[in-house]
């Protein structure tokens, strides 16, 4: 039921904030998912990080959080989707700058959050 409840506020937050970014820059870059799925690997970082000890975060809060509300918030589906559109509009560079920077900015995301989470 957590990872139900977390899942169904993740899609939504990910539909709010990635409407929003697409009607602030046009741009054939995905920039509305890219920009959900590096905020969703930084706060997966940081909520996987958070002590499960002295009381920080309970088991149940944790799966809420990641498995739930991250994994509906992020969207690899989408991500892929969009790839294969930008070499569709024939936008190779666009194409190789979208998985370049998603993976990379992500990687650095997850490990940015992990590191601030532990300093709790």
């Amino acid at each position: 039921m957590l990872v139900f409840i977390g899942s169904g506020l993740g899609g939504g937050l990910r539909y709010i904030v990635s409407k929003a970014m697409t009607a602030l820059v046009a741009t054939p870059f995905p920039l509305g998912t890219f920009t959900v799925n590096i905020v969703g690997c930084l706060l997966i970082g940081f909520f996987s990080a958070i002590p499960a000890t002295e009381g920080w975060m309970s088991p149940s809060a944790r799966l809420l959080l990641t498995t739930g509300l991250c994994g509906g918030f992020t969207t690899f589906s989408t991500f892929m989707k969009e790839s294969d559109g930008l070499l569709s509009q024939q936008l190779p560079l666009t194409f190789i700058a979208y998985l370049a920077t998603s993976l990379i900015i992500g990687m650095l995301a997850v490990w940015a959050g992990y590191k601030i989470g532990i300093r709790l």
